[in-house]
């Protein structure tokens, strides 16, 4: 699985003070160890914590690039912030998002191109999100088709199926399982599947334990990548047996430090 570290997002306390401090030090460390515990890229979002949108990405992005190594993904809702963010990326980087509303994807397709970098893909549009898995493979093929057009390949589209709270609709985490299942079929290379995974426990009481186990599963049916905390080390646990278990990597009685390593 590719690991998405989700903790340098302005929502989080900490990481809201850093910025509004222009502190580089929780920013650094937390990426030093979200990396050490297994995230293969960094989510770096401003969120709320600033209302230079454009000073914060950047200063956040030069922080966060000091210390890893690894991509950095994007997230922003605005399209000319994203592309403060890149410009200011001097490693691989990942677009974090677009959804199937043309004019988004007319904003966010056009910079995945210029840069040369993955993209995610939201199953949203002007309705919002779909009832079934039908429904998100449609906005789905509609990604993958404006990738096409953007020269971008569908293996560098991340579908996100759009996990919902189980507490408020409890029918949506068997829906976007199918939707990972068929999300393979769509095109040849077929696109890659991510999900935001915490969003399937928003508001319940046992969040860890949702959020492992729909973790396992999500993985059982072809699930590519997630943003997740790394700093779980159930969670991380979870997946990394859930891959040997699988056959996506070699066992071995040392298998969790073994995977880390």
């Amino acid at each position: 699985m590719f690991v998405i570290g989700e903790r340098i997002n302005g929502m989080f306390n900490d990481v809201k003070k850093a910025i509004q401090e222009q502190n580089p030090a929780p920013i650094q460390e937390l990426a030093r160890r979200q990396i050490a515990a297994g995230a293969n890229a960094l989510d770096i979002n401003v969120g709320p914590a600033s209302k230079d949108k454009f000073g914060a990405m950047q200063w956040l992005v030069q922080v966060t690039q000091e210390v890893a190594d690894v991509p950095l993904c994007i997230d922003t809702p605005n399209a000319e912030v994203m592309r403060v963010g890149l410009e200011t990326c001097e490693g691989s980087a990942i677009i974090n998002s677009t959804t199937g509303e043309d004019e988004r994807m007319e904003a966010f397709l056009p910079l995945a191109s210029e840069f040369n970098c993955p993209i995610i893909g939201l199953t949203i549009d002007a309705d919002g999100v779909p009832r079934d898995a039908d429904g998100r493979m449609e906005i789905a093929l509609r990604l993958v088709s404006a990738c096409m057009e953007h020269g971008i390949s569908p293996s560098d589209l991340y579908v996100d199926a759009v996990i919902l709270p189980v507490n408020a609709l409890q029918e949506v985490p068997e829906d976007v399982l199918l939707a990972i299942r068929m999300c393979k079929s769509l095109s040849d290379p077929p696109p890659q599947t991510v999900l935001g995974l915490s969003n399937v426990s928003q508001g319940t009481e046992y969040r860890e334990l949702l959020n492992r186990t729909y973790l396992v599963m999500a993985l059982a049916n072809g699930l590519d990548a997630a943003i997740v905390d790394p700093l779980d080390d159930e969670l991380m646990e979870a997946a990394i047996a859930t891959e040997i278990l699988m056959n996506r990597s070699v066992y071995c009685d040392d298998f969790v430090k073994a995977y880390r390593r």
